[in-house]
């Protein structure tokens, strides 16, 4: 009990965004797609209005008004309430296409789907707001025709956001059944419902998937459908590297950020790369847009590391020291062993006997493993705010206030608490 409240109290110490040196994610980047991004004095988030933004307040959202002219005044605001309409349209969408003809298959692959067990929905969040991040006039646009490729534009992005929740809520399905989970989403699992009929649960990933496909196809341009393809292979090829690793690849750093870009960072990339794509968007700005969400989410699965160590199961919505439980070797506990070798030996037991959890958290509490996961996070987020801040100029005040909200989400992601 002592070693958890001193692990949560340790996680209290980094709320706000901290600098970032290079040297912990150097050696990294060779196995990861290459990073674009400025040099570490641009990758604050930028001024607007004359207000500075920077992402110090954990609660410091921006929107923009007008007051008394012209000049724009932020106030704070939710970025997820700037396209509340879109996902209610997108959950009502989700909830008609994952209709099945067979009772049991609908009913689970719908479980997720429902009012109440949806979640934050914060990949649809991230991409329509990328969507109107990136919603910029071309060269050589037709002016007559704007409007109305605009709305034909908008919709099909709005697929790709569902498409995206479906595959990641395959995802989830399919991760319970492995992980023989109760929980999920502060609810029973889908698998624990079913009394742990594996076949079911199975099957309604598999049907997620399906039913992804189809909507994929229905955009007919290859290289989305491709993006989306390869992310379904990443999905898969992380999975396995985390079930079938050696003693010495679980202690590894490059395997570890390796499979977390398969398994939660691709995801959120190719989907970004794939909105800039439909958006007719140069290569380099479609490169700016996945370096976002694959730093985005690397951050993201850096804190939900973290979490598994300083949360509660009731603020996570899942069993706390559920990765540790079932071996799965994270950051903080990567760091932990640079300062503490002999933490390996323990590790490489496997933790079938409590007394080497116990013994594994106690190498953890004294050491800085839980600040460096956060500062590495922090430096992804950083990462990702600089992409942001990189796309091309806009005098468009909706496209300004959606980058800034894309900014503000890089915050959110490291200042969570579940």
């Amino acid at each position: 009990m002592y070693l958890r409240l001193a692990l949560r109290n340790l996680s209290s110490k980094t709320r706000r965004i901290i600098p970032t040196s290079s040297s912990s994610a150097s050696c990294f980047s060779k196995s990861l797609p290459e990073i674009h991004h400025r040099p570490p004095s641009l990758l604050l988030p930028k001024v607007f209005g004359g207000v500075d933004t920077s992402y110090g307040n954990a609660h410091s959202f921006h929107s923009f008004r007008f007051q008394g002219g012209s000049s724009l005044v932020e106030e704070p605001t939710d970025p997820f309430s700037l396209v509340a309409d879109e996902l209610s349209l997108i959950g009502n969408r989700l909830r008609e296409m994952v209709v099945a003809e067979v009772p049991k298959l609908a009913s689970a692959a719908e479980y997720f789907f429902k009012m109440g067990v949806e979640g934050k929905r914060f990949r649809p969040t991230v991409l329509l707001l990328m969507a109107s991040a990136l919603n910029v006039s071309l060269p050589g646009s037709v002016p007559d025709a704007v409007a109305n490729f605009s709305n034909e534009l908008r919709t099909r992005q709005q697929c790709i956001a569902e498409i995206t929740e479906m595959i990641h809520v395959a995802s989830l399905l399919h991760d319970d059944v492995l992980d023989d989970a109760d929980t999920r989403r502060g609810v029973r699992s889908l698998n624990f419902l079913m009394g742990n009929k594996v076949s079911v649960c199975v099957l309604a990933g598999d049907f997620l998937l399906s039913r992804a496909c189809v909507a994929l196809a229905s955009l007919k341009n290859t290289e989305v459908v491709t993006l989306l393809a390869t992310v379904v292979e990443h999905l898969v090829t992380g999975e396995t590297m985390q079930m079938a690793s050696t003693s010495e690849q679980r202690c590894s750093m490059d395997q570890y950020m390796q499979k977390t870009y398969y398994k939660t960072a691709s995801l959120i990339a190719n989907s970004c790369k794939a909105i800039a794509l439909l958006a007719g968007q140069a290569t380099d700005v479609a490169m700016l847009a996945y370096n976002y969400g694959r730093n985005l989410g690397l951050a993201y699965q850096l804190i939900d590391d973290v979490l598994d160590f300083t949360g509660t199961s009731a603020s996570l919505g899942k069993g706390s020291l559920s990765d540790i439980r079932h071996g799965i070797i994270t950051a903080p506990m990567l760091f932990a062993i640079e300062e503490f070798p002999q933490l390996q030996e323990v590790i490489n037991r496997g933790f079938n006997d409590p007394a080497d959890v116990d013994l594994a958290l106690e190498y953890l509490g004294k050491s800085r493993g839980i600040e460096r996961a956060k500062e590495l996070a922090t430096e992804h987020a950083n990462l990702a705010a600089s992409a942001i801040n990189s796309l091309p100029e806009s005098d468009d005040d909706n496209v300004r206030i959606s980058r800034r909200a894309l900014v503000d989400l890089t915050n959110i992601v490291i200042t969570r608490k579940k």
